[in-house]
């Protein structure tokens, strides 16, 4: 199971929301770039970075971000937040993306969708299924659907969806645990996607189950900045498994 540290970004700065709010935002750092290279220093590969301005504006804002980070770590970075255009999509690929996480779309343009995953691979594409009380939730988590997420994945699954990242926003930024139960039930549905699970993982002990579930990730962003998990922590579990 891969671990991905998250960062949030709004006005440049490294941010966290508690349950998707942007009125209770917390300032972690003012250079994210400097968190980055904390992560990579500590030996974590991965990185999740997310565009919270981009999501509320509906286009990306903050690919200077992206490409600082890019350029100067070794990270393998997974970009969301504001992709809904062709432009936006080559933009994140542009500034040294890896892969792209893609929610609003999904729901609201999946002929969109499913162009991106045929013209990019379904390699470089995660599909982005956030979630509040079953239903779909999207625009960074300012709206919510009426799409059930058991059969919104079934669709994708079907037309060869690999990746999948899925919040429940009620778990998300209040350090009580994430949706084990969840995660449990998507993967019995459907068992060849890769599953990142995400929101709310407070402990090592969580990332355990996360990877005994099957969980193909987990990304960690408030127990990290509220030093519940540490970096020397993560740096053990990383190592405990290739021994």
């Amino acid at each position: 199971m891969r671990i991905i540290p998250a960062i949030d970004i709004i006005d440049g700065k490294c941010v966290r929301l508690t349950q998707g709010d942007y009125q209770q935002k917390k300032i972690y750092n003012t250079n994210p770039l400097e968190v980055a290279q904390e992560f990579e220093d500590a030996g974590i590969k991965y990185l999740h970075l997310v565009d919270l301005d981009g999501a509320k504006a509906r286009r990306i804002v903050n690919t200077k971000v992206l490409e600082s980070i890019t350029n100067k770590t070794n990270l393998i970075v997974d970009f969301g937040g504001g992709i809904q255009t062709a432009t936006d999509i080559k933009a994140a690929f542009d500034a040294g993306a890896m892969q792209v996480t893609v929610g609003t779309i999904a729901v609201k343009n999946p002929d969109l969708f499913l162009q991106w995953l045929n013209e990019y691979g379904n390699k470089k594409i995660i599909l982005g299924a956030d979630v509040k009380n079953k239903f779909v939730a999207v625009s960074g988590w300012l709206e919510q659907s009426e799409l059930d997420i058991f059969k919104f994945l079934k669709g994708y699954a079907k037309m060869g969806v690999e990746y999948l990242i899925s919040t429940d926003i009620s778990k998300d930024g209040l350090l009580e645990g994430s949706a084990i139960e969840l995660y449990k039930e998507i993967l019995k549905q459907f068992p060849t996607l890769k599953l990142v699970a995400s929101g709310g993982i407070t402990s090592i002990e969580e990332l355990r189950e996360l990877q005994n579930i099957g969980c193909d990730g987990a990304i960690i962003g408030k127990a990290i900045y509220e030093k519940r998990i540490n970096l020397k922590e993560l740096t053990e579990f990383l190592i405990s498994r290739t021994c």
